[in-house]
Protein backbone atom coordinates (compact mmCIF):
# COMPACT_ATOMS: atom_id res chain seq x y z
CA UNK A 1 0.00 0.00 0.00
CA UNK A 2 1.08 3.59 -0.50
CA UNK A 3 3.18 4.97 -3.34
CA UNK A 4 2.17 2.30 -5.87
CA UNK A 5 -1.51 2.18 -4.93
CA UNK A 6 -4.48 3.85 -6.60
CA UNK A 7 -7.17 4.53 -4.00
CA UNK A 8 -10.78 4.92 -5.14
CA UNK A 9 -13.06 6.55 -2.56
CA UNK A 10 -16.83 6.25 -2.47
CA UNK A 11 -19.83 4.07 -1.85
CA UNK A 12 -20.77 0.65 -3.12
CA UNK A 13 -24.44 -0.19 -2.92
CA UNK A 14 -26.62 -3.24 -3.46
CA UNK A 15 -27.92 -2.95 -7.02
CA UNK A 16 -31.38 -4.39 -7.68
CA UNK A 17 -32.50 -4.84 -11.26
CA UNK A 18 -35.65 -6.28 -12.78
CA UNK A 19 -35.04 -9.45 -14.74
CA UNK A 20 -37.23 -10.93 -17.46
CA UNK A 21 -40.97 -10.77 -17.84
CA UNK A 22 -41.66 -12.13 -14.36
CA UNK A 23 -40.49 -8.89 -12.70
CA UNK A 24 -38.14 -10.81 -10.44
CA UNK A 25 -35.15 -8.93 -9.01
CA UNK A 26 -31.50 -9.86 -9.35
CA UNK A 27 -28.96 -8.27 -7.06
CA UNK A 28 -25.36 -7.34 -7.58
CA UNK A 29 -23.06 -4.65 -6.25
CA UNK A 30 -22.36 -1.27 -7.80
CA UNK A 31 -21.53 2.36 -7.28
CA UNK A 32 -19.71 4.86 -9.47
CA UNK A 33 -16.22 4.70 -7.97
CA UNK A 34 -16.50 1.00 -7.15
CA UNK A 35 -17.36 0.27 -10.79
CA UNK A 36 -14.31 2.25 -11.82
CA UNK A 37 -12.12 0.44 -9.29
CA UNK A 38 -13.20 -2.97 -10.62
CA UNK A 39 -12.41 -2.08 -14.21
CA UNK A 40 -9.09 -0.49 -13.25
CA UNK A 41 -8.09 -3.60 -11.33
CA UNK A 42 -8.91 -5.71 -14.38
CA UNK A 43 -6.88 -3.49 -16.70
CA UNK A 44 -3.81 -2.49 -14.70
CA UNK A 45 -0.57 -4.42 -14.50
CA UNK A 46 0.05 -4.89 -10.74
CA UNK A 47 3.66 -3.91 -11.41
CA UNK A 48 2.35 -0.46 -12.36
CA UNK A 49 -0.20 0.01 -9.57
CA UNK A 50 -2.57 -1.86 -7.30
CA UNK A 51 -6.14 -0.69 -6.73
CA UNK A 52 -7.62 -0.23 -3.25
CA UNK A 53 -11.12 0.84 -2.26
CA UNK A 54 -11.96 3.24 0.56
CA UNK A 55 -15.46 3.15 2.00
CA UNK A 56 -17.56 2.10 4.98
CA UNK A 57 -19.46 -1.18 5.25
CA UNK A 58 -21.42 -2.95 7.96
CA UNK A 59 -20.59 -6.23 9.63
CA UNK A 60 -23.59 -7.98 8.09
CA UNK A 61 -23.54 -10.86 5.64
CA UNK A 62 -24.19 -8.70 2.58
CA UNK A 63 -21.23 -6.47 3.47
CA UNK A 64 -19.05 -9.56 3.81
CA UNK A 65 -20.25 -10.74 0.42
CA UNK A 66 -19.30 -7.37 -1.07
CA UNK A 67 -15.79 -7.61 0.36
CA UNK A 68 -15.32 -11.09 -1.02
CA UNK A 69 -16.50 -9.98 -4.47
CA UNK A 70 -14.04 -7.07 -4.51
CA UNK A 71 -11.17 -9.27 -3.42
CA UNK A 72 -11.95 -11.72 -6.24
CA UNK A 73 -11.54 -8.76 -8.59
CA UNK A 74 -8.09 -8.04 -7.18
CA UNK A 75 -9.12 -4.95 -5.21
CA UNK A 76 -7.36 -4.40 -1.90
CA UNK A 77 -9.88 -4.05 0.95
CA UNK A 78 -7.70 -3.18 3.94
CA UNK A 79 -8.99 0.41 3.69
CA UNK A 80 -12.65 -0.64 3.89
CA UNK A 81 -13.82 0.33 7.37
CA UNK A 82 -16.50 -1.71 9.15
CA UNK A 83 -19.27 -0.13 11.22
CA UNK A 84 -21.37 -2.65 13.20
CA UNK A 85 -24.38 -0.34 13.48
CA UNK A 86 -24.64 0.49 9.75
CA UNK A 87 -25.67 -1.28 6.54
CA UNK A 88 -24.93 -0.79 2.83
CA UNK A 89 -27.25 1.37 0.76
CA UNK A 90 -29.56 -0.05 -1.91
CA UNK A 91 -30.57 1.20 -5.35
CA UNK A 92 -32.85 -0.15 -8.05
CA UNK A 93 -32.48 0.42 -11.80
CA UNK A 94 -35.35 0.64 -14.26
CA UNK A 95 -34.18 0.56 -17.89
CA UNK A 96 -36.24 1.80 -20.85
CA UNK A 97 -36.20 0.19 -24.37
CA UNK A 98 -33.40 2.58 -25.47
CA UNK A 99 -31.09 1.50 -22.65
CA UNK A 100 -31.52 4.67 -20.60
CA UNK A 101 -32.14 4.15 -16.90
CA UNK A 102 -33.86 5.57 -13.84
CA UNK A 103 -32.45 5.06 -10.35
CA UNK A 104 -34.31 4.66 -7.04
CA UNK A 105 -32.23 4.89 -3.84
CA UNK A 106 -32.39 3.76 -0.20
CA UNK A 107 -29.11 5.12 1.18
CA UNK A 108 -29.86 7.94 3.64
CA UNK A 109 -27.90 6.41 6.53
CA UNK A 110 -25.59 3.96 4.77
CA UNK A 111 -22.28 2.88 6.27
CA UNK A 112 -20.35 4.67 3.52
CA UNK A 113 -21.63 8.04 4.76
CA UNK A 114 -19.86 7.46 8.08
CA UNK A 115 -16.56 5.87 7.07
CA UNK A 116 -14.51 8.80 8.35
CA UNK A 117 -15.94 8.29 11.86
CA UNK A 118 -14.99 4.61 11.95
CA UNK A 119 -12.04 3.20 13.91
CA UNK A 120 -9.10 3.15 11.53
CA UNK A 121 -10.12 6.27 9.58
CA UNK A 122 -6.96 8.15 10.65
CA UNK A 123 -4.84 5.29 9.30
CA UNK A 124 -6.66 5.35 5.97
CA UNK A 125 -6.33 9.12 5.63
CA UNK A 126 -2.60 8.80 6.26
CA UNK A 127 -2.40 6.18 3.49
CA UNK A 128 -4.17 8.53 1.09
CA UNK A 129 -1.51 11.20 1.61
CA UNK A 130 1.12 8.71 0.37
CA UNK A 131 -0.88 7.31 -2.56
CA UNK A 132 0.26 7.28 -6.15
CA UNK A 133 -3.23 8.35 -7.19
CA UNK A 134 -6.50 9.10 -5.41
CA UNK A 135 -9.72 8.94 -7.40
CA UNK A 136 -13.07 10.25 -6.17
CA UNK A 137 -16.31 11.64 -7.53
CA UNK A 138 -18.95 14.17 -6.70
CA UNK A 139 -20.92 11.35 -5.09
CA UNK A 140 -17.94 10.45 -2.86
CA UNK A 141 -18.15 13.98 -1.45
CA UNK A 142 -21.93 14.44 -1.47
CA UNK A 143 -22.55 11.60 0.95
CA UNK A 144 -20.18 13.03 3.58
CA UNK A 145 -20.95 15.56 6.30
CA UNK A 146 -19.42 19.04 5.76
CA UNK A 147 -16.67 18.50 8.39
CA UNK A 148 -15.74 15.17 6.80
CA UNK A 149 -15.61 16.81 3.36
CA UNK A 150 -13.25 19.45 4.73
CA UNK A 151 -10.96 16.79 6.19
CA UNK A 152 -10.95 14.76 2.98
CA UNK A 153 -10.16 17.82 0.84
CA UNK A 154 -7.25 18.67 3.15
CA UNK A 155 -6.02 15.09 2.73
CA UNK A 156 -6.18 15.42 -1.06
CA UNK A 157 -4.09 18.58 -0.82
CA UNK A 158 -1.44 16.71 1.19
CA UNK A 159 -1.46 13.83 -1.30
CA UNK A 160 -0.81 16.19 -4.19
CA UNK A 161 1.88 18.08 -2.27
CA UNK A 162 3.64 14.75 -1.65
CA UNK A 163 3.69 13.96 -5.38
CA UNK A 164 0.52 11.88 -5.74
CA UNK A 165 -2.12 12.61 -8.36
CA UNK A 166 -5.73 13.48 -7.61
CA UNK A 167 -8.44 12.59 -10.13
CA UNK A 168 -11.96 13.99 -9.76
CA UNK A 169 -15.04 12.83 -11.63
CA UNK A 170 -17.86 15.36 -11.50
CA UNK A 171 -20.74 12.86 -11.12
CA UNK A 172 -23.40 15.29 -9.93
CA UNK A 173 -26.56 14.01 -8.26
CA UNK A 174 -28.68 16.99 -7.14
CA UNK A 175 -30.70 14.98 -4.60
CA UNK A 176 -27.53 14.31 -2.59
CA UNK A 177 -26.68 18.00 -2.10
CA UNK A 178 -28.25 20.66 0.09
CA UNK A 179 -28.10 23.04 -2.88
CA UNK A 180 -26.36 23.56 -6.20
CA UNK A 181 -24.40 26.41 -4.58
CA UNK A 182 -22.97 24.01 -2.02
CA UNK A 183 -22.01 21.53 -4.72
CA UNK A 184 -20.34 24.23 -6.83
CA UNK A 185 -18.34 25.40 -3.82
CA UNK A 186 -17.18 21.89 -2.92
CA UNK A 187 -16.35 21.03 -6.53
CA UNK A 188 -14.25 24.16 -6.86
CA UNK A 189 -12.32 23.37 -3.69
CA UNK A 190 -11.59 19.81 -4.84
CA UNK A 191 -10.64 20.80 -8.37
CA UNK A 192 -8.12 23.25 -6.94
CA UNK A 193 -6.16 20.16 -5.82
CA UNK A 194 -6.90 17.93 -8.84
CA UNK A 195 -4.48 16.87 -11.56
CA UNK A 196 -7.10 15.30 -13.82
CA UNK A 197 -10.79 16.18 -14.13
CA UNK A 198 -13.12 13.64 -15.71
CA UNK A 199 -16.26 15.60 -16.52
CA UNK A 200 -19.61 14.48 -17.92
CA UNK A 201 -21.03 17.31 -20.00
CA UNK A 202 -24.63 16.70 -18.90
CA UNK A 203 -23.56 17.02 -15.26
CA UNK A 204 -21.65 20.21 -16.01
CA UNK A 205 -24.75 21.72 -17.59
CA UNK A 206 -26.94 20.59 -14.68
CA UNK A 207 -24.59 22.25 -12.19
CA UNK A 208 -23.34 25.35 -14.01
CA UNK A 209 -25.95 26.04 -16.68
CA UNK A 210 -25.89 25.89 -20.50
CA UNK A 211 -22.52 25.50 -22.19
CA UNK A 212 -20.43 23.16 -24.28
CA UNK A 213 -17.36 21.02 -23.60
CA UNK A 214 -14.96 23.88 -24.20
CA UNK A 215 -16.80 26.02 -21.67
CA UNK A 216 -16.37 23.22 -19.13
CA UNK A 217 -12.67 22.96 -19.95
CA UNK A 218 -12.13 26.69 -19.58
CA UNK A 219 -13.95 26.80 -16.25
CA UNK A 220 -11.99 23.83 -14.91
CA UNK A 221 -8.50 24.68 -16.12
CA UNK A 222 -8.69 28.13 -14.53
CA UNK A 223 -8.78 26.31 -11.17
CA UNK A 224 -5.35 24.87 -11.90
CA UNK A 225 -6.31 21.45 -13.30
CA UNK A 226 -3.70 20.38 -15.85
CA UNK A 227 -5.73 17.71 -17.67
CA UNK A 228 -9.44 17.92 -18.40
CA UNK A 229 -11.56 15.28 -20.15
CA UNK A 230 -15.17 16.01 -21.05
CA UNK A 231 -17.33 12.94 -21.74
CA UNK A 232 -20.15 13.74 -24.15
CA UNK A 233 -22.09 10.48 -24.40
CA UNK A 234 -22.01 9.13 -27.94
CA UNK A 235 -20.29 12.27 -29.25
CA UNK A 236 -16.51 12.75 -29.25
CA UNK A 237 -14.84 13.25 -25.89
CA UNK A 238 -12.97 16.53 -25.64
CA UNK A 239 -9.54 16.37 -24.01
CA UNK A 240 -7.43 19.35 -22.90
CA UNK A 241 -3.78 18.81 -21.97
CA UNK A 242 -0.65 20.95 -22.25
CA UNK A 243 -2.63 23.76 -23.83
CA UNK A 244 -4.03 21.63 -26.66
CA UNK A 245 -7.61 20.49 -27.21
CA UNK A 246 -8.30 17.14 -28.89
CA UNK A 247 -11.61 15.57 -29.90
CA UNK A 248 -11.63 11.78 -29.67
CA UNK A 249 -14.61 10.05 -31.26
CA UNK A 250 -15.98 6.71 -30.06
CA UNK A 251 -16.57 3.79 -32.38
CA UNK A 252 -20.29 3.39 -33.21
CA UNK A 253 -22.22 0.99 -30.97
CA UNK A 254 -25.47 -0.34 -32.43
CA UNK A 255 -26.73 -2.82 -29.87
CA UNK A 256 -26.93 -0.74 -26.68
CA UNK A 257 -28.52 -2.69 -23.83
CA UNK A 258 -27.80 -0.64 -20.69
CA UNK A 259 -25.79 2.56 -20.28
CA UNK A 260 -25.11 1.93 -16.58
CA UNK A 261 -21.42 2.53 -15.76
CA UNK A 262 -20.55 3.89 -19.20
CA UNK A 263 -18.82 6.91 -17.69
CA UNK A 264 -17.34 4.88 -14.83
CA UNK A 265 -15.71 2.42 -17.22
CA UNK A 266 -14.49 5.21 -19.49
CA UNK A 267 -12.74 6.77 -16.50
CA UNK A 268 -11.23 3.43 -15.47
CA UNK A 269 -9.68 2.79 -18.88
CA UNK A 270 -8.54 6.41 -19.15
CA UNK A 271 -6.71 6.30 -15.80
CA UNK A 272 -5.27 2.82 -16.44
CA UNK A 273 -3.92 4.00 -19.78
CA UNK A 274 -2.39 7.15 -18.31
CA UNK A 275 -0.79 5.19 -15.45
CA UNK A 276 0.61 2.80 -18.06
CA UNK A 277 2.29 5.63 -19.96
CA UNK A 278 -0.27 6.31 -22.69
CA UNK A 279 -0.99 9.85 -23.80
CA UNK A 280 -4.36 11.57 -23.22
CA UNK A 281 -5.70 10.87 -26.72
CA UNK A 282 -4.86 7.17 -26.57
CA UNK A 283 -6.31 7.08 -23.05
CA UNK A 284 -9.59 8.57 -24.30
CA UNK A 285 -9.72 5.97 -27.08
CA UNK A 286 -9.25 3.25 -24.47
CA UNK A 287 -12.05 4.82 -22.43
CA UNK A 288 -14.40 4.77 -25.39
CA UNK A 289 -13.47 1.17 -26.20
CA UNK A 290 -14.29 -0.11 -22.73
CA UNK A 291 -17.43 2.00 -22.34
CA UNK A 292 -18.64 0.82 -25.75
CA UNK A 293 -18.33 -2.76 -24.54
CA UNK A 294 -19.95 -2.13 -21.16
CA UNK A 295 -23.12 -0.60 -22.64
CA UNK A 296 -23.71 -3.78 -24.64
CA UNK A 297 -24.31 -5.70 -21.40
CA UNK A 298 -26.79 -5.39 -18.58
CA UNK A 299 -25.64 -4.07 -15.22
CA UNK A 300 -22.67 -2.04 -14.04
CA UNK A 301 -20.03 -4.78 -14.09
CA UNK A 302 -19.74 -6.96 -17.18
CA UNK A 303 -18.35 -10.52 -17.11
CA UNK A 304 -14.57 -10.78 -17.23
CA UNK A 305 -14.67 -12.72 -20.47
CA UNK A 306 -16.55 -9.84 -22.11
CA UNK A 307 -13.69 -7.38 -21.55
CA UNK A 308 -12.28 -6.09 -24.86
CA UNK A 309 -9.15 -7.93 -25.93
CA UNK A 310 -7.74 -4.78 -27.49
CA UNK A 311 -7.06 -3.21 -24.09
CA UNK A 312 -3.61 -4.44 -23.08
CA UNK A 313 -2.38 -2.81 -19.89
CA UNK A 314 -1.60 -6.13 -18.21
CA UNK A 315 1.28 -8.49 -19.16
Amino acid sequence: MGAHTVYAIGECMIELQKHGEQDTLDYRFGGDTLNTAVYMARLLDPAVANVAYVTGLGTDGMSAEMLAAWEREGIATASVLRLPDRLPGIYMIETDPDGERRFHYWRRDSAARHWMAAPGAARVLAQLTEARMVYLSGISLAILSPPDRDLLIATLARCRAAGGKVVFDNNYRPRLWDSADTARDVYGRVLAHADIALLTLDDEVALYGPGDARDAIERTRTLGVGEVVVKCGGDPAVVWHDGTVHEVAPEPVQDVVDTTAAGDSFGAAYMAARLSGKGPEDAARAGHRLAGTVIRHRGAIIPRDAMPNSLHFRP
